[in-house]
């Protein structure tokens, strides 16, 4: 029971600033008469359709650009694994408004990709999806490739398997799990997509996110937003459960000890993985060369001139505030972010994954039911639950919100790492006579440094790449650096955003450098 009590403040904390929200958007959105209404009427409908088929052609794309990659690393060694395999950490950390001012400048009238005719279709949103997940693939199918047992292809060899046969026969089964965990994670990330949408696919190509958030910021209507996000929570729900369910079958493929010996590259296979990894880099680099390049030059000649712009109040009097402040507003909500959310992770992992009590099972999913919600539903029960209130307002609940969104995160980093540590070097230390909290700070902590480390940076860009529920909840002096590029990509000033965006850039780079450097996985 006294350990139970060590984990009590993040349950509540949980309730208050996630489940209540979340309850309170449920209870207005429960109507049937409004979810019918919704269900008949044709813009809702093209709405939640486009939204599934976006989803399931981005996790297509996703999977044909992933699994040649995840094949390439999970089976062969070769020159520059590290730094291509450090590329691909890249989409992780970069936020989804800087990526989408990239596809803008690439592939808009001006761009070098404009002849395509993309932009503001649903193309351009399968695209930038694929951008943001195909590495979740690589990392997730290599990861069982490199843990398929080399006697199973030996026996197969000898019973005269080879080539595509001994892949479809012997490997494919071993690595479905994968495949599988990875494609609904994906689908899952492309159906709550919120950004990605907003800039690229305008009101015409809204998804189910979009029209929550319409509803809610522009209609006012928060009925017809709750009815919607209702819909959306149990959709989420859905795929959450049978993501775990796939995940569950991963987790057991990746015990699998024996590691196969990374193989020389053949010649015939480098001819098409060069290929494979130049369009790939192109892919990832394009985006963030194209807002570089736009950020220094004007009328075609080197010029800081879009910084300047940038940090003039007369070309961005609808912030509230000052781009320093800005800056300094997104530091300042990042820091509170990593703060917040590991107090709240650490005990609530520790809990889950090394006690044993009743309701297990049902705190394992209070705790990653956070994961299933989106941004724009949570800053919609905010609204609901607290605007009536001192909090409404304050730069607290946009640093409550934003904790919340990287809460889960947090999560799976420190449980990652966790899990990993031993049960003997615990008992061996109670037996040396340490006491369990002794034991918990001289042994666990400093074993599980790295997984609390890694979550407590991706909270921190979680932060300060978060659109949704600053633009919900925040005044206009705690506009963030975000926001502040939207505000001037929405008023189509394109330079003064790239130059925000680098700066962006900078910050998110640190955290993809540190990310990569401690090497941990969260997912």
């Amino acid at each position: 029971m006294r350990r139970l009590l060590l984990a009590l403040p993040a349950f509540a904390f949980l309730l208050t600033f996630f489940y209540l929200p979340l309850l309170s958007v449920i209870g207005l959105g429960f109507d049937p008469k409004a979810i019918i209404q919704i269900l008949s009427d044709s813009y809702h409908k093209r709405v939640i359709s486009f939204t599934f088929a976006q989803a399931l052609a981005s996790t297509l794309l996703t999977l044909a650009i992933g699994l040649p990659g995840a094949y390439i690393f999970g089976k062969y060694d070769f020159p520059g694994k590290r730094i291509l395999k450090a590329i691909m950490t890249i989409p992780f950390v970069m936020p989804s408004v800087m990526v989408a001012l990239g596809f803008l400048l690439l592939f808009g009238k001006g761009g070098p990709f404009g002849g395509l005719d993309i932009l503001y279709s649903w193309k351009a949103i399968v695209l930038a999806h694929a951008f943001y997940n195909f590495p979740v693939v690589v990392r997730m199918v290599s990861a069982l490739i490199e843990r398929v047992n080399p006697s199973y292809e030996e026996v197969a060899m000898t019973l005269g398997a080879k080539g595509f046969t001994l892949f479809r026969k012997v490997i494919l089964p071993l690595i479905m799990p994968g495949i599988l965990a990875s494609a609904l994670l994906t689908f899952t990330f492309s159906f709550m997509s919120f950004s990605i949408p907003l800039i690229l696919g305008g009101y015409r190509y809204a998804t189910l996110e979009v029209d929550i958030f319409t509803s809610a910021m522009v209609m006012l209507d928060f009925k017809t937003a709750s009815s919607l996000a209702l819909l959306q929570i149990l959709l989420s729900l859905a795929f959450m459960y049978l993501y775990l369910k796939a995940l569950q079958l991963y987790a057991k493929r990746e015990e699998q000890k024996v590691m196969r010996k990374p193989e020389r590259i053949t010649l015939r296979t480098a001819l098409w993985a060069v290929p494979y990894f130049l369009l790939v880099s192109i892919l990832i680099l394009g985006p963030l060369i194209a807002v570089v390049y736009d950020s220094l030059f004007y009328t075609g000649s080197f010029s800081l001139e879009m910084y300047r712009r940038a940090f003039s109040q007369e070309y961005n009097p609808m912030f509230g505030t000052t781009v320093l402040r800005t800056i300094a507003n997104s530091i300042f909500f990042g820091v509170l972010t990593v703060v917040i959310s590991t107090l709240v992770a650490l005990p609530l992992s520790y809990s889950l994954v090394k006690w044993r009590f009743k309701g297990k099972v049902i705190a394992d999913a209070l705790a990653t039911l956070p994961l299933a919600s989106s941004p724009v539903i949570l800053g919609l029960g905010y609204l609901l639950i607290f605007r009536r209130t001192p909090l409404y307002g304050s730069w607290m609940i946009v640093a409550l919100a934003h904790s919340i969104v990287a809460y889960p995160f947090v999560l799976r980093a420190v449980s990652s790492a966790l899990v990993k540590i031993k049960e003997n070097l615990y008992e061996a230390a109670l037996t040396l006579g340490a006491n369990e909290e002794r034991a918990f700070l001289k042994v666990e902590l400093p074993l599980a440094s790295k997984g609390i480390i890694v979550g407590a940076i991706f909270a921190f860009a979680m932060s300060i790449a978060e659109l949704a529920t600053t633009y919900m909840l925040a005044r206009p002096e705690y506009t963030t650096l975000t926001l502040a590029i939207y505000k001037f990509i929405s008023s189509r000033q394109f330079g003064p955003a790239s130059a925000l965006a680098v700066v962006l850039m900078a910050i998110s780079g640190v955290s993809f450098a540190l990310i990569e450097r401690i090497g941990e996985e969260v997912w």
